[in-house]
């Protein structure tokens, strides 16, 4: 039966059957949602259906469609049993190919439920907008088990608020129209063990005007300069765009404030009537005029009180703002620090404390919140993006949000921040560049200047002034889920790829901020998270990362602060500490989060190295320090946070705040401290002259020149580990098989941190696969992902293989982890390798365990996570650039040999740190006679402080020893060939070349 036929007879029947219940003459009929009789299927999108979900799969409910004799409608209800320790429930969606429904004509929605008396709150959702039921709004409200047997539940739609702790897709317009409905969804409680029943959801009654209609206003606030006049658009819209059947009356009248009628402004009263039959979206105006005065001023406020008869009032009273003016912190001209000296001696100790705040987009309550609570900073979380997901909203969202920051007595702009670690990568469409495993690969510094560079580009183009980034951890145990976020496991490596700094933020004096194309940058995570112990983790699941580092004072130093020491000569503006424990041995502390150290935020950080930024919180990264929330808040201010991200606690963090100052736990000079240094940074940005988003840069995002920069990325961090008989590079006169399960995926070779936190399989976003890279060389290619398709009549295989997505702790090892390849993988290999010389591309944020298949490999690259530009891929594959990349980490021949690094004392790897075979570049003859020769030229180097003869001579050593030791790696030429990488880096030209002589001796 077509649906709609089966809902016009389900109604009437509903309407002579079902229990009575009142009803309006003029009502409708209740058109039936779900009657649980088989119609709607077990299922999920794109399909219509029921389906469970939960926080893990043992909090999924268990869900029937059964008989009962006793069913308020029909045969059967829906059953369920469930015991949630985390979150579950269930939903039902509408089929995502087709229309949404249209729900705008009812009053509400109705269901029965069979009551167990358990006094548990039970939430129900409705989805509204949106591309389909999950992506769409969510609109929440709950009922009370607090009744025994069938009671029918009803719902108006005015009792639904929006969703402000979880958005799919972070809100589409925070408008519940009703025209556009997904269907419903129904969270079960937690903590108790139970089952339920639940029959005939419906909907019901007429929507009297008051829903259907409501007044708008084309602002919240109006910012004008004094004397100027601001003017207010006043509407009427309905769902569904019908012309309103009744009057609507406006009166408006200007009252309250902080303005004082008379003397800022010329007072205004009076009601604007919208008559029946006036068509949606019609608008009114009003024109508030403001008064010139000699005096110097901070902004004033001129509420408009609206009240409206016959439809729904706007959700807060507009405000005309009288901008602040004369006052010399808005005086461009003065030095920074006198501008931010005056602005902090105006400020109260709320105001303080709201700049210290910073909250997630998606957890406002209202956008209000920003004014009222006089926030300092918003941050978008992975994935938590504007709907559409494109560059003009993400700018038009940043500036309704920086609108709301000129309502405050001071106008003091909103910095707004976003984790952009490889690329704006949470916006759909960008220019997604290699994961920093990978730029650590290239090991050139300029590159990864540029791709900073393009970065800080796209991001500012979209309103986004700070960035989240780089990551300048020191990745130590390739389990941990964050390593593809660090260059390498040694600190010189890391110190060299710095130079990203100055493409996200420009020159050092942070001169550069204001322009159009430069970020804040955010060095983090200080410090250690690199060094994390196995099994240290008491996060969840989580294996190793948000763990203990245990270290030597020594260590610490010359491992896990060396980079910081960096970022602070380089301007680094704002530095985000690590969720990890540090446990220093021998200072009898034992582990402390870094959140709380003193010593080293304070002590180290900003005393001995010379930060003068502000240091930022990971996010809610404070409730891990032991101890109640005042203890949090105290603690880690007192450490020297100086802003905290607080993502949906911004209401608590900032009155926990005010009153460990009041009480005297918190000094106000600290306070004084952290916002002069927030306040800085923000005059630095050019935020106070230019609060809203310069898009002047937006149609390069993804262009043809920053995707360039992106290819030639993903082509210098390619690693030749193996290329027996030169089967790299690839002919295009050859027929090549192409297999594998990262062959053809734009998510998996872009990863973790891609348009959402955690990444994903399949199409994510705009880009070249490494197969359409292949094709887009000219190769003669055939592809068959699993290599079931015949394999004969070619002439080399091309099989990539990998890893899916993961980011942080759900990707470390033993968190349903390992650092083997997938059943399938491995198939792929052996039946390719097995039929043909083949070469495999590993493409994964870390090593792959391949000692066992290796002897049939004839050619093995470690790809990392390339990014968007798999023609950069293809670039080296078929010999358009050479292959150039190194190790940035040891290739590992067993976990079990984990960690294992450069500089340890026992060496035996399946690949050493630097190591890297070229193509298409002469590789020195002459053996110990050029390397005495090559050390003489490193020796010169040494002493005439020549850096790039220097690399130059060591490059050349580097390349002849490589090729002698082929593939005959052992304890004693890995060891030494290990550590010329890190001499090379660290500038120990001659040094280098001495410990690859040791290496080429011992092969």
């Amino acid at each position: 039966m077509p649906r709609t036929a089966l809902l016009v007879s389900t109604a009437l029947l509903a309407a002579l059957l079902s229990p009575a219940v009142s009803q309006a003459a003029d009502d409708p009929a209740p058109v039936p949602v779900d009657r649980f009789e088989g119609e709607v299927p077990f299922a999920s999108q794109p399909a219509e259906g029921i389906f469970t979900w939960g926080s893990d799969n043992d909090d999924r409910p268990q869900l029937a469609l059964t008989a009962r004799s006793d069913a308020p409608e029909g045969a059967n209800v829906l059953t369920g049993t469930y015991d949630i320790s985390g979150y579950g429930g269930f939903t039902h969606d509408f089929a995502a190919g087709q229309p949404a429904h249209d729900w705008s004509a009812h009053k509400g929605i109705r269901f029965w439920w069979d009551g167990r008396n358990t006094g548990k709150k039970t939430a129900f959702e409705i989805k509204d907008g949106g591309a389909n039921g999950e992506a769409s709004e969510l609109w929440t409200t709950s009922f009370t088990d607090d009744f025994s047997g069938w009671k029918q539940i009803e719902i108006p739609f005015t009792d639904f608020t929006y969703r402000t702790d979880y958005q799919p897709v972070g809100g589409i317009d925070q408008v519940l129209g009703l025209t556009g409905m997904w269907g419903y969804a129904v969270t079960l409680p937690v903590g108790v063990k139970g089952q339920f029943a639940m029959d005939d959801v419906e909907l019901y009654g007429k929507a009297d005007q008051s829903l259907r209609a409501s007044v708008r206003t084309d602002s919240a606030v109006y910012p004008v300069k004094e004397g100027g006049a601001a003017t207010v658009w006043v509407s009427v819209a309905t769902t569904g765009s019908a012309p309103i059947d009744e009057p609507v009356t406006v009166a408006y009248e200007s009252a309250g404030g902080t303005a004082e009628s008379g003397k800022d402004y010329t007072p205004v009263k009076g009601e604007i009537t919208f008559p029946a039959g006036t068509a949606s979206g019609a608008s009114r105006t009003v024109q508030v005029s403001t008064l010139k005065d000699k005096s110097a001023e901070p902004a004033e406020t001129i509420p408009l009180k609206l009240t409206v008869t016959g439809a729904k009032a706007p959700a807060e009273t507009p405000q005309v703002v009288i901008d602040a003016h004369g006052l010399p912190y808005l005086d461009a001209k003065l030095p920074l620090r006198k501008r931010v000296a005056d602005l902090v001696s105006r400020m109260s100790l709320e105001e303080k404390a709201g700049q210290m705040t910073q909250a997630e987009r998606g957890a406002l309550t209202a956008q209000g919140d920003i004014a009222t609570y006089d926030l300092g900073s918003l941050l978008s979380g992975g994935g938590s993006t504007p709907t559409p997901n494109t560059p003009a909203a993400w700018a038009k969202m940043i500036d309704a949000f920086q609108l709301r920051a000129q309502a405050t007595r001071f106008q003091i702009p909103l910095i707004y921040g976003v984790d952009a670690v490889h690329g704006h990568n949470n916006l759909t469409g960008a220019t997604i560049m290699p994961h920093n495993i990978g730029i650590g690969a290239t090991r050139d510094p300029r590159l990864a200047e540029r791709t900073g560079a393009v970065t800080a580009s796209e991001v500012r183009a979209t309103g986004i002034p700070w960035d989240f980034a780089p990551c300048l951890c020191v990745t130590r145990d390739e389990r941990w889920g964050r390593s593809y976020e660090s260059f390498g496991e040694d600190p010189a490596l890391v110190k060299s790829m710095e130079t990203i700094i100055q493409g996200l933020q420009g020159a050092r004096s942070g001169k550069d901020l204001k322009d159009d194309d430069k970020v804040l940058a955010t060095a983090k995570h200080f410090a250690g998270d690199g060094g994390t112990e196995y099994g240290s983790s008491t996060t969840g699941s989580y294996t190793i990362d948000q763990g203990i580092t245990k270290v030597t004072r020594e260590q610490l130093e010359a491992i896990h602060l060396s980079p910081y020491q960096t970022a602070v000569d380089r301007g680094i503006g704002s530095v985000m500490p690590s969720y990890s424990s540090l446990d220093i041995l021998g200072d009898g502390q034992g582990p402390v989060k870094m959140h709380a150290r003193a010593d080293m935020i304070n002590g180290v950080l900003k005393d001995r190295m010379g930060f003068d930024g502000f240091v930022i919180s990971d996010w809610a990264a404070i409730d891990q320090i032991p101890g109640d929330y005042a203890s949090d808040v105290r603690t880690s201010v007192n450490a020297g946070l100086d802003m905290i991200m607080v993502p949906y606690a911004y209401k608590d963090f900032r009155t926990t705040l005010i009153d460990e100052v009041k009480a005297g736990r918190i000094s106000e000079s600290r306070v004084n401290d952290a916002v002069s240094r927030i306040l800085t940074q923000k005059f630095k940005l050019g935020l106070f002259e230019k609060p809203y988003a310069d898009t002047s840069g937006a149609a390069a995002i993804g262009s043809p020149a920053h995707r360039a920069v992106a290819r030639e990325a993903a082509a210098e961090s390619q690693v030749l580990l193996k290329n027996t008989g030169g089967v790299l590079p690839l002919k295009k006169s050859q027929k090549v098989y192409v297999a594998g399960s990262n062959a053809d995926d734009i998510g998996n070779q872009t990863g973790g941190w891609t348009v959402t936190w955690q990444g994903a399989s399949g199409p994510v976003t705009q880009g070249t696969t490494i197969l359409e890279g292949m094709r887009s060389a000219g190769g003669d290619v055939t592809y068959s992902k699993d290599a079931s398709a015949p394999t004969s009549g070619y002439d080399v295989g091309v099989v990539v293989v990998g890893e899916t997505p993961y980011a942080e702790g759900v990707g470390d090892v033993g968190n349903g982890n390992d650092l083997e390849l997938t059943a399938a993988d491995k198939e792929a290999v052996d039946k390719v390798c097995a039929a043909m010389k083949c070469a495999v591309l590993i493409v994964s944020g870390r090593p792959q365990l391949i000692g066992d298949r290796l002897a049939g490999i004839d050619a093995l690259v470690a790809s990392w996570l390339p990014g968007t530009e798999g023609d950069g891929v293809a670039d080296v594959l078929y010999g358009k650039r050479a292959f150039t990349g190194q190790l940035p980490v040891t290739w590992p021949k067993s976990e079990s040999q984990l960690p294992i690094n450069v500089g340890d004392t026992s060496y035996d790897p399946q690949f050493p740190y630097g190591w890297g075979l070229t193509t298409l570049t002469k590789v020195p003859a002459g053996g110990t006679v050029t390397l005495k020769a090559l050390a003489l030229a490193a020796e010169a180097a040494d002493r005439t402080g020549s850096a790039e003869a220097g690399r130059a001579a060591v490059t050349q050593a580097r390349l002849l020893v490589q090729q002698k030791l082929g593939q005959t790696l052992t304890p004693t030429t890995t060891k030494p060939f290990a550590n010329a990488d890190h001499l090379l880096l660290t500038g120990h030209y001659a040094s280098a070349i001495a410990s690859l002589t040791e290496a080429y001796r011992a092969a």
